[in-house]
């Protein structure tokens, strides 16, 4: 019998134990490429190895002369219990596979006749779950030695955490409409209260939410959300309230719903009037009772939440039309709160920009990036009906578009162009603006067609040229007429 074992080497041990030799040598030679490797013909000279060598993994056959497979490694679990343990067997026996399973607390059961990519990555795998357990086992003693520090430095991140998701992070221009809201926030914030949160996609319920949740006296505890349009209802029960093991199809082990995860803490359900009315009275029951029973469950599992709910419907329309539940309406709506959108407080629009372009600038590593003025006065006259989530999605792509530091409206999408094109056709037509005489309300009007042309082709003179029947020269003349600039 031939070993590969080095006690100078710092590589894994693997225990091959077979009974014939040609399979133990075949063993060794793919195992040895990562690995050092120990061979056994038999159970007892298996256990002399693993008394003398610190040994990672065993790879035992199952049909041995005298002690099966199976049963050394139920002796191996009891007295090397850290060992990972892997039979290999020419059999497909379904009681030999249930005792390991059950008995001998296998890590894999491999079939003869094996393949060599196939063996190493089992082996490698089991090698890295040994590690990892001993590596959890390191941190668990680490942990009962270190309470006090780490209490501290818990709460030293719960306070760093506050103070990202405060009030005053939520950007906004002072004396805004979201002063009075975020005032209100905070006081509802203290209570126990249930809060509905209304608004448009994109308008900052989530953030809204957060500050709530770290103001509260809840904060040290979970912070869950869920959205509950991305799901229908079986798996979003499945998901919220979780399943046992077998509860249907796919249910292989017990599922811990969000609602328990959120165990004293806040449970935040955005688009909670996307569910239908056969959820809803599941939803509500657990609010009312404090309990819920996990799909496949028999008894009741008893859980304290504070729900946060969010929806960009009208739910007092939702409720008259009966596509949503007046009791569980109520229920939710404790303290409501709207949102407005992003066009009714343009003032907070400057604000918002700037600070996304700050985080696109340090995330997408693109260093000093900042605003032309010609580009803040496309972002002021788009509608933005996707609110903040549409603008951060537009600032994020101007800045990888961006040729340098500085970005200008032609780093826009032409849906913004566009949009401020309008805006300032819009403000020039003479039903807005009477004053003055015939020629200068006509020139305001030929202004803002040159403006619109020139912002849908990003300022390319050749083609706005051509788009409007013009010669070069005479669009340059009528540019430096109106004091069209490209800067502006």
């Amino acid at each position: 019998m031939t070993s590969s074992y080095d006690p100078q080497s710092s590589l894994p041990t693997v225990l091959v134990v077979d009974d014939e030799l040609r399979s133990r040598e075949a063993l060794s030679r793919v195992l040895n490429q990562e690995f050092s490797v120990l061979l056994a013909d038999s159970a007892a000279q298996a256990r002399e190895l693993l008394e003398q060598h610190a040994v990672a993994v065993i790879l035992c056959d199952q049909r041995m002369p005298g002690i099966q497979g199976i049963e050394f490694l139920k002796e191996a679990r009891e007295r090397w219990p850290d060992v990972v343990r892997i039979v290999l067997s020419g059999y497909t026996d379904s009681e030999d596979i249930i005792a390991g399973i059950n008995h001998a607390g296998i890590y894999q059961y491999l079939l003869k006749p094996w393949l060599p990519e196939h063996l190493l990555t089992t082996v490698r795998n089991a090698v890295e779950s040994r590690s990892l357990q001993n590596h959890m086992q390191r941190l668990d003693v680490e942990l009962r030695a270190g309470t006090p520090v780490l209490r501290r430095r818990s709460q030293q991140t719960l306070d760093k955490v506050r103070d990202a998701f405060d009030f005053s992070r939520i950007v906004r221009a002072p004396g805004g409409p979201l002063d009075a809201l975020c005032e209100l926030a905070a006081r509802v914030a203290r209570f126990d209260l249930s809060v509905l949160l209304l608004g448009e996609s994109g308008t900052g319920k989530e953030l809204l939410a957060r500050a709530i949740h770290y103001a509260s006296p809840r904060a040290s505890n979970a912070f869950v959300m869920e959205n509950c349009a991305a799901l229908p209802d079986s798996l979003l029960e499945s998901e919220l309230f979780g399943h046992k093991r077998g509860a249907f199809t796919g249910a292989h082990q017990d599922h811990v719903g969000l609602i328990q995860r959120a165990h004293g803490g806040t449970l935040f359900l955005d688009e909670i009037g996307d569910t239908s009315p056969a959820f809803q009275v599941k939803l509500l029951r657990v609010l009312q009772e404090g309990e819920l029973r996990p799909v496949g469950a028999t008894t009741p599992v008893r859980v304290d939440v504070r729900v946060i709910a969010a929806t960009h419907r009208d739910l007092e329309e939702e409720v008259r039309n009966g596509r949503f539940r007046s009791d569980l309406y109520y229920r939710l709506a404790s303290v409501p709160l709207a949102l407005p959108p992003l066009r009714e407080r343009s003032g907070d629009l400057v604000p918002i920009a700037n600070k996304l372009l700050a985080d696109a600038s340090q995330e997408l590593d693109l260093p000093d990036l900042r605003f032309a003025a010609d580009a803040l006065g496309s972002l002021l006259g788009y509608p933005w009906p996707g609110n903040i989530r549409e603008l951060r999605n537009e600032i994020y792509r101007a800045a990888a578009l961006s040729d340098g530091a500085e970005i200008g409206a032609r780093a826009f999408s032409w849906r913004v162009l566009q949009g401020q094109a309008r805006s300032a056709l819009a403000g020039a037509a003479p039903a807005s603006s009477p004053g003055g005489t015939l020629q200068e309300q006509l020139d305001a009007i030929e202004a803002s067609i040159l403006r619109e042309s020139l912002l849908r082709h990003r300022w390319n003179k050749t083609h706005t040229a051509r788009e409007l029947g013009l010669s070069r020269v005479g669009l340059r003349q009528k540019l430096r007429r109106f004091g069209l600039e490209e800067s502006q």
